[in-house]
C-alpha cells in the first residue's frame, strides 16, 4: 500500500521544523546538560535516528522485564527492577532529547527525523502506562485502562496541536520533560520503599493527616485514597488542561489564516471514536480486561500510533488531515460480536440480538492476539512504506548517514554553482544574446 503519492513528495523540501518549549527544567537543567556532557558522549558518524532507536531499546528492556516479574501488573518485582526502569527511562529520555542535536551538529536534519522521533515516542506511550501500572500494583482492570487513555489522548491532542499550528508547543510543565522525570522519580521511590504495594496505601494516613481536623471530618472515600488514585486525580486535571490549551492555540492558529476552527475540532473525533469501541469491547469482554489486559493495551496503542503516524507524515508532505484508522475495523466487529448475547439477555423485544460467533473464552483471546497481530502488520507497513518513500527521495539513509558532512563542501558547491552560471552567461553573450 502506498501511503505517500509521489505528487506530494516536494514538499518535503519546504519543511521546516519549529517548536516551543517553555520548560524551565528543560531550558536551565537538562538542555545544558545534553549539550555540554552528553552529546560529546555519541560519534559524528552516528545517525542521529539511530540514537534514538538505541534509546527505545531501553524501554523495551523495562518491558520485558515487566512481563518476566510482573505480566498480571499487581505483584511486587525485585527492587533492582524498579531501579533499572528508572535508569531505562531517563536514559530514554536524554536519547531521545540528543538526537536532535546529534542531528544539527552532523547536518542531517530534516523531515525524516520528526516522523521517527514522534513514531517511538508514540510507541513508548503505552509502554510505559504499563510500566507504570506495575509500578503502582493497579492490576488489569479499569484503573490501567483509564491511565491509557489519558495518556493516548496527551500524545494525540499534542500532535494535533501540531498538525494545525505548525509547531510542537510544549507548556511549562509538560509530559516530554517533567512528565517523564516524575516517572523517573516514582519508579527510583518504588524500589527505595521495596515494592509496589507502598502506592496502595491511604496517601493522608501516611503522611500523618487525621481524619478529623477542626471538628470537620473527611469522608472516607477520599481520605482512604492511595496514592495512585491521588496520581490518576492529578493526572486528570492536567489532561483537562493540556487539551484546552491545545484547542485554544488550534483555534488561534487557524484564525489567523482565515480558515474556520470547527472543523479543526472534528480532528479529536477519531480519537473518541476509537475510544468508544475500546470500552465497549473491554466492558463485554471482562475476561479480557481483568486477564489479558497487557497484550491488549499493545494493540490500543498501536492503534493510536498509526492515527499519531497519519498525522506527523500529513503534516509533513501537507497531506488533508487523516481521520480514518483502519485497525478500528476488527475492534467494531469484536464489538458487536460481543453485543448480540447481551440484547437477546436484557432486551424485552424478541428477536433482537445474536449469538457470539466467539463467545468469551479461548476463542475470544484467539480474536483479541489476531487484532494484535493485524495492527502489528499494518502499523508496520505503514513505517517501512514512509521510511523508504522518504529516504528514496531525499537520497538518504534511516539509520546512517549516507552522505557525511564535510566542512567547507556546501561552500565549494555554492561557489561551483556560481562559477557555472557565470560562465554560461558570458558564453551567452558570446553568442550575440542578451544578459540580464
Amino acid at each position: 500500500m502506498v501511503y505517500v503519492r509521489e505528487k506530494f513528495l516536494p514538499n518535503l523540501k519546504q519543511y521546516k521544523y519549529s517548536s516551543v518549549d517553555r520548560s524551565l527544567v528543560s531550558k536551565y537543567v537538562l538542555k545544558p546538560f545534553y549539550t555540554n556532557v552528553v552529546i560529546k558522549c555519541f560519534p559524528m558518524n552516528m545517525a542521529p535516528n539511530l540514537i534514538t532507536l538505541t534509546g527505545f531499546m531501553f524501554v523495551v528492556a523495562n518491558f520485558l522485564t515487566l512481563l518476566w516479574y510482573n505480566p498480571s501488573l499487581d505483584q511486587d518485582c525485585p527492587v533492582w527492577v524498579y531501579y533499572s526502569w528508572a535508569i531505562g527511562l531517563f536514559l530514554y529520555q536524554t536519547f531521545d532529547a540528543v538526537d536532535g542535536t546529534q542531528a544539527r551538529r552532523t547536518h542531517q536534519s530534516g523531515p525524516l527525523g520528526e516522523l521517527f522521533d514522534h513514531g517511538v515516542d508514540a510507541l513508548n506511550t503505552s509502554l510505559e502506562v504499563l510500566l507504570f501500572a506495575g509500578s503502582q500494583n493497579m492490576g488489569q482492570g479499569w484503573r490501567t485502562v483509564a491511565t491509557l487513555f489519558a495518556s493516548l489522548l496527551t500524545f494525540y491532542v499534542q500532535t494535533w496541536d501540531e498538525y494545525h499550528t505548525k509547531t510542537l508547543t510544549l507548556g511549562v510543565v509538560n509530559g516530554p520533560v517533567e512528565g517523564i522525570l516524575i516517572l523517573v522519580g516514582v519508579y527510583a521511590f518504588t524500589g527505595f520503599m521495596g515494592g509496589a504495594h507502598f502506592w496502595q496505601q491511604s496517601l493522608l494516613a501516611t503522611i500523618g493527616v487525621p481524619q478529623t481536623i477542626l471538628g470537620l471530618s473527611i469522608p472516607n472515600f477520599l481520605y482512604n485514597l492511595c496514592f495512585t488514585d491521588w496520581y490518576m486525580v492529578q493526572g486528570t486535571i492536567v489532561l483537562v488542561l493540556n487539551t484546552l490549551e491545545s484547542a485554544k492555540n488550534v483555534i488561534k492558529a487557524r484564525r489567523a489564516r482565515g480558515d474556520r476552527s470547527r472543523g479543526a475540532l472534528l480532528g479529536l473525533y477519531p480519537f473518541f471514536a476509537t475510544w468508544s469501541f475500546v470500552v465497549a469491547y473491554l466492558w463485554l469482554q471482562p475476561n479480557i480486561l481483568h486477564c489479558h489486559l497487557v497484550p491488549f493495551v499493545l494493540f490500543a496503542g498501536l492503534v493510536n500510533a498509526y492515527s499519531v503516524g497519519q498525522m506527523i507524515t500529513a503534516h509533513l508532505v501537507k497531506l488533508e488531515f487523516p481521520y480514518w484508522n483502519v485497525m478500528v475495523i476488527p475492534l467494531s466487529f469484536g464489538v458487536i460480536d460481543s453485543m448480540g448475547p447481551v440484547l437477546q439477555q436484557y432486551t424485552p423485544i424478541p428477536g433482537l440480538g445474536w449469538p457470539s460467533a466467539l463467545g468469551d473464552g479461548v476463542y475470544q483471546v484467539a480474536y483479541m492476539f489476531c487484532m494484535l497481530g493485524m495492527a502489528i502488520g499494518v502499523y508496520g507497513s505503514f513505517v517501512v512504506d514512509v521510511i523508504v518513500t522518504i529516504c528514496d527521495y531525499l537520497d538518504i539513509y534511516c539509520l546512517t548517514i549516507k552522505h557525511p558532512y564535510v566542512e567547507g563542501q556546501d561552500e565549494k558547491k555554492a561557489a561551483a554553482q556560481l562559477n557555472g552560471k557565470g560562465q554560461k552567461a558570458i558564453h551567452a553573450n558570446g553568442n550575440g544574446i542578451k544578459s540580464e
